[in-house]
């Protein structure tokens, strides 16, 4: 027995888990392409909050995929170096890819719940959730306006919707919320603490030191000096400098058509937008398959695709794992760095007076 390949594979690894999202979309055949490649049970201890049946099922028609290790609870043995997956429900459940019906919203709510519970007890170190269609969980009857909101009421916290990608992260003044009602929850206050969370965010689980942030406005044309609209004049320049005066490097506003059009984001290591399609249209355009969601202002790490349960790609074997897998890495990435963070901001060196200096030379 080679004991040195022993201890590798024993040694604790990061704890991720992931939620299987819409039984019926394409979330279940990519979390088992993503986590087919062996390498990544080398990095993390994937554990997978749903159901083996509807696994089996889809491991059925996608070849060359490993065996999971099953479980009832996180509370049972969890195998570091294999793909551990924890039976939430028992139930025969009728599986139809491709259908949107009330049992795809009623599961990847179980499956969702069950994740939650395991993060916020300790047994896993972050979450990944599998896409879900919001209005499907809403008619299994539960209230669920969305991941992000969801975690803001499990773990007590003000969320902030962050999508980032490579060349591109974009962070939402307000996420789901109609576009009649967007202007009305905009104000100075409200959007410095925006900018200055989206700043910690940066430092903390990007690894950005002083990040650059550039604010979008709400207007066509970001208002031209009023003509469209006074929303710029009255709350975002203000709050652009009162988070300035606060330390914060920020610029804007910016009209968003221009902004992303020139490429003028590409000086920037985050963009603030002002509405959910403002924000996330050019950067699902960008980005493509490869972007991730990531609840930032949070005590636990969450991360998920960029995109739904794509029900028209489910049980075709085509649809791109990238973006799963992707949001895989940062979560493990982010936990890395706010492991740092922690620790170099806890006892920082006090900065001398000119006196003190002094009376060192």
């Amino acid at each position: 027995m080679n004991k040195e390949k022993d201890v590798v594979k024993s040694a604790p690894k990061i704890k991720v888990g992931i939620s299987l999202g819409d039984i019926n979309g394409t979330g279940p055949e990519l979390i088992i392409k993503a986590l087919g490649d062996a390498r990544m049970t080398e990095l993390v201890t994937p554990v997978i909050f749903g159901n083996s049946k509807v696994i089996s099922f889809y491991r059925k028609s996608l070849q060359g995929y490993a065996e999971f290790q099953y479980t009832k609870t996180t509370e049972d043995r969890i195998l570091h170096g294999k793909v551990n997956l924890v039976n939430v429900w028992e139930e025969e459940v009728q599986i139809e890819p491709g259908e949107r019906n009330v049992n795809g919203g009623k599961y990847a709510f179980l499956a969702l719940e069950a994740a939650s519970r395991a993060l916020a007890a300790g047994h896993i170190d972050v979450l990944v959730t599998g896409p879900v269609d919001k209005a499907l969980i809403e008619e299994s009857g539960t209230q669920f306006s969305g991941h992000t909101e969801y975690f803001g009421e499990q773990f007590k916290g003000e969320p902030l919707m962050i999508l980032a990608g490579e060349k591109l992260r974009v962070a939402l003044v307000t996420g789901h919320k109609a576009i009649k009602d967007v202007a009305s929850l905009i104000t100075v206050d409200g959007l410095v603490k925006r900018i200055q969370t989206l700043e910690k965010s940066m430092k903390a689980d990007f690894g950005i030191r002083k990040p650059k942030i550039a604010v979008l406005g709400l207007n066509p044309h970001a208002g031209d000096n009023g003509l469209f609209g006074d929303e710029e004049q009255q709350i975002i320049i203000p709050a652009i400098r009162k988070a300035a005066e606060k330390g914060s490097i920020v610029n804007g506003p910016y009209a968003a058509d221009g902004f992303f059009g020139s490429g003028a984001f590409q000086g920037f290591d985050a963009v603030l937008a002002m509405y959910h399609d403002q924000g996330l249209i050019p950067f699902k355009t960008l980005a493509g398959w490869e972007g991730v969601n990531f609840t930032a202002n949070l005590n636990v790490i969450r991360t998920s695709p960029d995109h739904g349960p794509a029900f028209q790609l489910a049980g075709k074997g085509t649809a791109d794992e990238t973006s799963i897998r992707n949001a895989i890495y940062m979560a493990v990435d982010i936990f890395r760095r706010r492991e740092e963070y922690t620790e170099i901001t806890a006892n920082p060196l006090r900065i001398m007076n000119s006196d003190e200096l002094g009376d060192l030379k």
